[in-house]
Protein backbone atom coordinates (compact mmCIF):
# COMPACT_ATOMS: atom_id res chain seq x y z
CA UNK A 1 0.00 0.00 0.00
CA UNK A 2 1.51 3.55 -0.90
CA UNK A 3 0.40 6.46 1.69
CA UNK A 4 2.72 9.65 2.64
CA UNK A 5 4.05 10.02 6.21
CA UNK A 6 5.49 12.90 7.46
CA UNK A 7 8.37 11.57 10.26
CA UNK A 8 10.35 13.26 12.80
CA UNK A 9 14.57 13.46 11.98
CA UNK A 10 15.19 10.91 14.41
CA UNK A 11 12.64 8.32 13.35
CA UNK A 12 13.91 8.67 9.60
CA UNK A 13 17.27 8.25 10.37
CA UNK A 14 16.50 4.88 12.77
CA UNK A 15 14.24 3.55 9.63
CA UNK A 16 17.07 4.70 7.11
CA UNK A 17 19.64 2.37 8.91
CA UNK A 18 17.56 -0.31 9.71
CA UNK A 19 16.66 -0.43 5.72
CA UNK A 20 20.41 0.21 5.45
CA UNK A 21 21.46 -3.40 7.44
CA UNK A 22 19.15 -5.34 6.32
CA UNK A 23 18.68 -4.44 2.85
CA UNK A 24 15.44 -3.67 2.59
CA UNK A 25 13.04 -0.58 1.01
CA UNK A 26 12.61 2.08 3.32
CA UNK A 27 8.88 1.13 3.39
CA UNK A 28 9.42 -2.27 4.44
CA UNK A 29 11.97 -0.74 7.51
CA UNK A 30 9.50 1.29 8.58
CA UNK A 31 6.89 -1.15 8.83
CA UNK A 32 9.08 -3.86 10.58
CA UNK A 33 9.68 -1.06 13.21
CA UNK A 34 5.97 -0.42 13.20
CA UNK A 35 5.39 -3.77 14.05
CA UNK A 36 7.89 -4.41 16.73
CA UNK A 37 6.78 -1.50 18.39
CA UNK A 38 3.49 -3.02 18.09
CA UNK A 39 4.16 -6.61 19.56
CA UNK A 40 6.61 -5.84 22.41
CA UNK A 41 4.77 -6.15 25.56
CA UNK A 42 3.42 -2.53 26.99
CA UNK A 43 5.33 -0.98 29.27
CA UNK A 44 4.43 2.14 32.07
CA UNK A 45 4.87 5.29 29.84
CA UNK A 46 8.82 6.70 30.74
CA UNK A 47 8.83 9.68 32.68
CA UNK A 48 10.60 11.71 30.62
CA UNK A 49 10.03 15.17 29.46
CA UNK A 50 8.97 16.05 26.02
CA UNK A 51 11.01 17.02 22.96
CA UNK A 52 11.02 20.61 21.78
CA UNK A 53 12.85 20.26 18.28
CA UNK A 54 16.11 18.10 18.77
CA UNK A 55 16.54 18.81 22.44
CA UNK A 56 14.80 16.87 25.65
CA UNK A 57 13.84 19.06 27.77
CA UNK A 58 15.34 18.64 31.47
CA UNK A 59 13.33 17.83 34.14
CA UNK A 60 11.94 20.60 36.12
CA UNK A 61 14.19 21.99 39.48
CA UNK A 62 13.31 24.53 41.91
CA UNK A 63 16.34 26.50 40.87
CA UNK A 64 16.50 29.36 37.77
CA UNK A 65 19.31 28.48 35.92
CA UNK A 66 21.37 31.67 35.38
CA UNK A 67 23.70 32.88 32.14
CA UNK A 68 26.77 32.68 34.12
CA UNK A 69 25.95 29.42 35.61
CA UNK A 70 25.65 28.26 31.34
CA UNK A 71 28.71 30.11 30.60
CA UNK A 72 30.44 28.89 33.31
CA UNK A 73 29.57 25.15 32.30
CA UNK A 74 30.59 25.78 28.40
CA UNK A 75 33.68 26.97 29.57
CA UNK A 76 34.22 23.82 31.60
CA UNK A 77 32.75 21.94 29.02
CA UNK A 78 35.41 24.05 26.48
CA UNK A 79 32.42 24.74 24.48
Amino acid sequence: MRTTLNLDDDALLVARQVAARERISLGEAVSRLIRRGFASPAQAPLAREPLRGRFALLPRRDEVITPQQIRDLMEREGI
